[in-house]
């Protein structure tokens, strides 16, 4: 492996950590009424999370991108030197991008292309991003790295709460049906990313507020004990994020870094305003 190109899709919201490696981003277009934007490059987080607040009737839909931009985006790293790409996607349970950029490897010749699905979305895109230059920076094969991204995969978990159950389920992104009847019933799920990447409803609690304490309660429950990396990732969400932590360092006095991070209109229009979530992966 000569040069190693990386992609990965908008739905890691790479675009809101720093860092300085070199990755190309394939992007998502967001549906706001009758008007489109391309991902954080016409629409950042802020700007749309604006928009929802100030009319509350908008309701955003997302579009992935084709297989022929996909196409693109190989040709051009192919072009740039690349022999090898990996593209990291978000959830094959959760958007067809895993399925499209398959079809888009096939349609290419002259490179190795790995489309590796990473069973979840936002931070964890991003730390397999990560892995995968360090990989390639220490000499390690792309069948090594692929097996670090394979362990980040399966070790970690996310648990979320959302303000709004009917973006989840109108986006047909709340994958077990038990949970559909939760509006109706004005409940706000524990919600998890399964070990499939599926977005699912594990247990039925009546207020946000209680479900923000739950997830809490089951990041501490599974974490006692282990080393691991604690993310925050949210739908513009400050004073939840600053009481989750403030809960977090309580309880936890030992808990080291808690990064946190926004969620990308790509994936917060699914999420909807307010959504929140607390996860960790165990370090090696």
């Amino acid at each position: 492996m000569k040069k190693l190109g990386v992609l990965v899709c908008t739905n890691s919201s790479i675009d809101y950590i720093n860092h300085d490696y070199q990755v190309d981003i394939v992007r998502s277009t967001v549906l706001m009424g009758d008007k489109e934007f391309i991902d954080y490059e016409e629409l950042t987080a802020d700007a749309f999370y604006k928009m929802l607040k100030e009319d509350p009737t908008l309701f955003p839909r997302t579009s992935m991108a084709s297989t022929g931009k996909m196409l693109e985006h190989y040709e051009k790293l192919k072009a740039d030197g690349c022999d090898t790409i990996i593209f990291i996607t978000i959830s094959a349970k959760m958007s067809g991008t895993y399925e499209n950029a398959q079809l888009a490897a096939k349609m290419i010749e002259g490179v190795d292309v790995r489309v590796f699905d990473s069973k979840s979305v936002g931070y964890v895109e991003c730390k397999m991003v990560f892995a995968a230059h360090e990989g390639f920076n220490a000499g390690k094969t792309i069948d090594e790295i692929i097996k670090d991204l394979e362990y980040i995969r399966d070790n970690n978990k996310i648990y979320f709460a959302v303000e709004d159950l009917s973006y989840l389920v109108k986006n047909g992104r709340l994958s077990n049906a038990a949970a559909f009847f939760a509006k109706a019933l004005k409940i706000k799920p524990l919600l998890e990313i399964n070990k499939e990447g599926a977005v699912v409803s594990v247990e039925k609690i009546r207020t946000f507020k209680k479900a923000v304490d739950r997830v809490i309660e089951k990041y501490l429950e599974e974490t006692e004990g282990k080393d691991v990396e604690t993310f925050i990732i949210h739908a513009y969400n400050p004073d939840t994020v600053v009481y989750m932590r403030k809960s977090l360092s309580e309880l936890r006095p030992n808990i080291g870094e808690i990064k946190d991070y926004l969620l990308t209109p790509a994936v917060g229009a699914h999420g909807g305003p307010g959504a929140i979530s607390l996860g960790y992966i165990i370090n090696k």
